[in-house]
Parts: C-alpha cells; sequence; structure tokens
C-alpha cells in the first residue's frame, strides 16, 4: 500500500484514502506561439513564484516531468507534488522517482496521456497497475483528456488515488483543450459517482453479508432426503439432494462430508436432512 502524505490541510492522499479530485482550469495559448513563448518564460519563474504564494502542493505537468533541474528546484521546496506522466516512459519515471524521492517523499504520480480530447485506446489505464508494481510507495493517480467520465471512473476503480480533469464552461469555445475537458454538470456526475464506486470497494473478505440474509432466509438451500432414508441407513450421494426447503437444514456445501454417515431416525423424501438426524455429526448447524 502506497505512503499517505497531506496534499492540502487537512486532506490526505494514499493509502485508504479517498480519491483526490483536482478540477483544472488550465492555461490555454489559443494557438499562439506568441503567448506559448511567454508560457514558457513564466515556467522558469512559476517555482518561485508558486512557492510565495504558499500553494498547498506544485503540479508538475507532462511536458516538465523529465525537466531534472526543475524538479529538484520544486522538490527542494518541501511541497507536496504531483508529476504528470504524459509523453514520458517507464524509464523516465524511474528516473523521476530516484530523483525526487531522496529529496522530498510527498509526490505522487499521474498516469497520463498527453492527447486533447484522448482517444479511449491511447488511454493505457493498465499503466496505472504497473506504477502501483514499480512504485508501492507512491500514490498513483490519473490525469484525463477524454471525452466523458466513464474512463475517470474506471481509473478511480483500477487504484488511482489522484484524479485530475480540466474543465471548461463551454466545450464549443475555441481550442482542444475546451474539448477534452468536464462542463460544470459532467463535474459534479463525476464526482458523485467516484463516491458510489469508492463505497462500493468494501472488504477483500468474501462472506455471507447481513444484506444477504433476506435472500439466502427465502432463496438458499438445504440437503434433503432424494428417497426415504430408513433409521440406522448409511448414507449415500444418491439418497440425498439440494432444493429449497423448510425448515433449513445442513449446506449444500457439506453433502459429501454427510456420505457414509449413519442416520439415527427415519428420513422421509424431500424432508430436510438436520444435524440431529445424523449420528455423531460434529457440524455446527
Amino acid at each position: 500500500m502506497s505512503a499517505e502524505f497531506e496534499l492540502c490541510p487537512g486532506r490526505a492522499v494514499g493509502g485508504d484514502q479517498p480519491c483526490f479530485i483536482i478540477a483544472e482550469i488550465g492555461q490555454n495559448h489559443q494557438g499562439s506561439m506568441d503567448i506559448a513563448k511567454q508560457m514558457i518564460r513564466m515556467a522558469k519563474m512559476a517555482v518561485e513564484f508558486l512557492h510565495e504564494l504558499n500553494v498547498p502542493f506544485f503540479k508538475v505537468g507532462s511536458l516538465d516531468t523529465n525537466n531534472f533541474p526543475y524538479l529538484e528546484k520544486a522538490a527542494k521546496k518541501g511541497r507536496p507534488m504531483v508529476i504528470s506522466s504524459g509523453m514520458q516512459s517507464m524509464e523516465t519515471m524511474r528516473k523521476v522517482y530516484n530523483t525526487v524521492k531522496p529529496i522530498n517523499n510527498k509526490f505522487c504520480f499521474l498516469q497520463c496521456t498527453s492527447a486533447y480530447p484522448l482517444e479511449p485506446e491511447d488511454t493505457h489505464l493498465h499503466v496505472i497497475t504497473e506504477y502501483k508494481k514499480e512504485f508501492p510507495d507512491v500514490p498513483i493517480g490519473y490525469s484525463g483528456h477524454e471525452t466523458g467520465i466513464a474512463i475517470s471512473i474506471a481509473a478511480v476503480a483500477m487504484g488511482a488515488k489522484v484524479l485530475e480533469r480540466h474543465v471548461t464552461m463551454d466545450k464549443t469555445w475555441k481550442g482542444n483543450d475546451h474539448q477534452a475537458s468536464l462542463e460544470p454538470s459532467e463535474l459534479q456526475e463525476l464526482v458523485r459517482s467516484i463516491r458510489i464506486v469508492e463505497k462500493a470497494f468494501g472488504s477483500p473478505i468474501k462472506r455471507l453479508l447481513p444484506c444477504e440474509m433476506a435472500c439466502h432466509n427465502k432463496l438458499g438451500k438445504s440437503v434433503v432426503a432424494k428417497v426415504t432414508i430408513p433409521a440406522g441407513t448409511k448414507l449415500t450421494l444418491d439418497m440425498m439432494t439440494v432444493k429449497v426447503a423448510e425448515p433449513k437444514g445442513i449446506e449444500p456445501d457439506d453433502i459429501y462430508k454427510l456420505v457414509g454417515k449413519q442416520v439415527n431416525t427415519q428420513i422421509n423424501i424431500d424432508e430436510t436432512i438436520i444435524c440431529d438426524m445424523i449420528a455423531n455429526y460434529s457440524k455446527k448447524c
């Protein structure tokens, strides 16, 4: 299980914590090379600027994930880090881990494909599983640029502990990023669906649950006599069958344990076989 750390004041990520959802407004260069160059120049000052703003954590976009001087500088600030992995290889992500971990152990990786909008076949959610194996002490998340919410919900079901999606007020606005973003109603439904999925995770222990008792009492089957069985008879498999019966008796999964056991009373055809009918039967009923 990955380590837990506080990404924002009072909000931990990793471990058994619920998925932390980031709604990114983003910055859109609107196809302008001049604006894009300005943004690149601004990025050089971003770490110091954000540090002065006292932001709760740093987000490292995919375009800077292999910018190791930048990573080191950000890590040394001591703030939690969210690191996207679009356009990177597993080997690069190992280098990122080995660069950041000795400096700052409060970081997580996001599986990401840098395409806008992202096609389902290019999403590769299985990378989340591989990241969890490769970096078991790091919370793993997902940064999605697909349309709709289904894939993001699936990412959480696969173990994403941080989820980032871009948001927009109108998908028809100019720019590919808007097409890959969620409108407010979609974001609301995404959060609602993720919380439902998280409730459904439950426990890894498989057992008969209290909520199943009504169904079990109505439809649960028991071992019954297939024929009339005289007292003193040693049971064989062809003397017994499994049916819905009243009262409840010996569970069907114990039918083979009854073979060779002696009955101490006559059991009529279709009668439920209960523990008291079987000599020296220690199974608790």
